[in-house]
């Protein structure tokens, strides 16, 4: 892993022990967590110590490992175990379809293996978790060269929550492509939304963008769209959680919005995502399951009470963005088009070569 360069990463994996950047505490503090079994893992990414769908499906990967790592037994018990450690992370964070896809993965590539040494079995499911999170790197990279084309010179971007280095292996979807330009010495703006109620955008995209000087401004939510009306933004690009077959895409709540505004003021809207993050199984948004989360995220901040103690709540973590208010998705095998039925066969093609 220490071949590639990355701006940020939340993780890192020594000694049968998961490290995690504690992105609660950003960007006051940096402080580690050590993770030794699947269940430190699983409330970790609960609790969105690690959070944006990448990491998770990368921290899930690992996770798996470690709900396994001192295993003794038959090679059938083996794959009982992994299948029921696979549906437990998989129960941490429901809409995320990289994690999925990370623990499912792992369990086709050992039930496949005609191996029958549980030992070697147990080495080849690390294996694949470091080479899902080896592979997160490159497609992120990719991301990156392909959406950096769709700006011009000068080109001032909007976007929302993070969907950077702190929510991948550490290059990005969405921020990939400012990473890209600012390597090839494009010059562009960036407008970070706060993305309320974790203000994932004011504590983690604008930490990433200021430590790595690229010129930016943060602003609250409601402020998008009279900075649309202005002309004072050229386009949109956000990452995704999960992606149906349709074009229809989960991502941070408020991004339907951001898309519904874009529309309006015929602002081109852009998704940045790795073949991960495409559900094979969803035909359209609806079919994606919508995590609603506590109401305390909303009427707290920081362990401050805002809102009327006993008020009702609602908080859904994430919003749908029908696929007919996206311009392209950004992906490693390229920019997406409409209509995006067709256009995601390509995805169909790369998940089934994993």
């Amino acid at each position: 892993m220490e071949n590639f360069k990355v701006p940020f990463s939340p993780l890192r994996f020594s000694k049968n022990t998961l490290y995690l950047l504690d992105q609660r505490k950003l960007p006051v503090q940096e402080t580690w967590i050590a993770c030794r079994n699947s269940a430190a893992v699983w409330m970790a990414i609960r609790t969105m110590v690690v959070r944006g769908a990448p990491a998770i499906g990368i921290t899930a990967g690992y996770g798996l490992y470690l709900g396994v790592q001192s295993f003794r037994g038959s090679r059938e018990r083996l794959l009982l175990q992994l299948r029921e450690q696979a549906a437990y992370l998989d129960s941490s964070r429901p809409t995320a379809r990289n994690l999925a896809y990370a623990v499912e993965r792992i369990v086709r590539k050992i039930s496949a293996s005609k191996e029958q040494d549980v030992e070697k079995l147990l080495r080849l499911v690390l294996q694949e978790a470091k080479d899902i999170h080896r592979e997160d790197i490159l497609l992120c990279r990719s991301i990156g060269k392909h959406g950096s084309k769709l700006f011009k010179k000068g080109s001032r971007i909007l976007t929302h929550c993070n969907a950077g280095g702190l929510a991948t292996s550490g290059y990005g979807t969405a921020l990939a492509v400012f990473y890209a330009m600012q390597e090839q010495k494009i010059p562009f703006f960036v407008y970070a939304d706060e993305t309320r109620p974790l203000l994932q955008g004011a504590r983690l995209t604008a930490w990433e963008l200021f430590k790595s000087k690229i010129p930016s401004t943060l602003i609250c939510d409601n402020m998008a769209a009279s900075l649309m009306r202005a002309g004072k933004i050229d386009g949109v690009v956000v990452g995704a959680d999960r992606i149906a077959m349709n074009g229809d895409t989960a991502n941070k709540i408020g991004t339907y919005g951001v898309a519904v505004l874009a529309h309006y003021h015929k602002i081109p809207f852009y998704i940045a995502a790795p073949s991960t993050t495409f559900d094979l199984k969803a035909k359209t948004g609806k079919d994606i399951p919508i995590e609603e989360r506590e109401g305390h995220e909303v009427s707290h901040i920081q362990g401050r009470q805002l809102a009327p103690k006993g008020m009702k709540i609602f908080n859904p973590a994430f919003d749908v963005t029908p696929a007919v208010l996206i311009s392209g998705i950004i992906t490693e095998a390229g920019v997406l088009r409409a209509p995006y039925n067709r256009a995601i066969k390509k995805i169909r093609e790369l998940l089934g070569a994993r």
